[in-house]
């Protein structure tokens, strides 16, 4: 629902019902899915399958791409315009990443949460939950490859990645929540394409 975050969630359950859609990826931001509430208020997510279910909709994962965005990229103004105010925070580029890297473990708890409360699941059955996203990348601005650069430049962006995703992941993979990420220009992973 990310292209469409600026339409309250009420008025999206209708449209996408309306234009055919059995269910939902909800982004988020605008006000689809508040991880912070979800992580803490499972009520919170309940309502979100109520609300779902009132257009006949369910959920198939949630979206959190503005802030994966942030975990790997060289931050600078234009990532104030997409993150929620408590990850740009001050705006210092490694204090972004790293409240990014944060608010992205809290996605996973969030996710967790809203599909251990839709309607008939059984919590305990280890079922996984999806969140979609982006991951950013420390090295996307160099892909035309002029200034020629070697391999070892490629590999600092590697290794930036895997450094900063890990524990990101490992989170993920404790609360059986899978990451999907969307192969896009911009990220670490992109297919020619896009």
């Amino acid at each position: 629902t990310g292209q469409w975050a600026d339409l309250p969630l009420e008025t999206m359950c209708q449209k996408a019902k309306a234009f055919g859609y059995d269910g939902l990826e909800l982004c988020c931001w605008g006000d689809h899915f508040d991880v912070d509430r979800a992580a803490v208020d499972l009520d919170y997510c309940k309502q979100h399958w109520g609300i779902l279910a009132k257009h006949g909709l369910t959920a198939f994962s949630i979206s959190n791409h503005l802030v994966g965005q942030a975990v790997c990229d060289l931050i600078d103004d234009r990532h104030k315009l997409i993150l929620p105010a408590d990850v740009w925070g001050d705006g210092d580029p490694e204090s972004v990443r790293r409240r990014a890297a944060e608010k992205m473990i809290l996605t996973a708890k969030a996710c967790r949460n809203l599909f251990d409360c839709k309607p008939g699941s059984d919590p305990g059955d280890g079922s996984a939950a999806i969140v979609n996203g982006f991951t950013g990348s420390s090295i996307w601005h160099s892909l035309y490859a002029f200034p020629p650069t070697d391999q070892s430049f490629w590999q600092k962006g590697f290794d930036d990645f895997a450094t900063r995703w890990t524990p990101i992941l490992d989170a993920f993979d404790k609360l059986n929540v899978n990451f999907a990420l969307e192969v896009h220009p911009t990220e670490i992973a992109f297919d020619i394409a896009s």
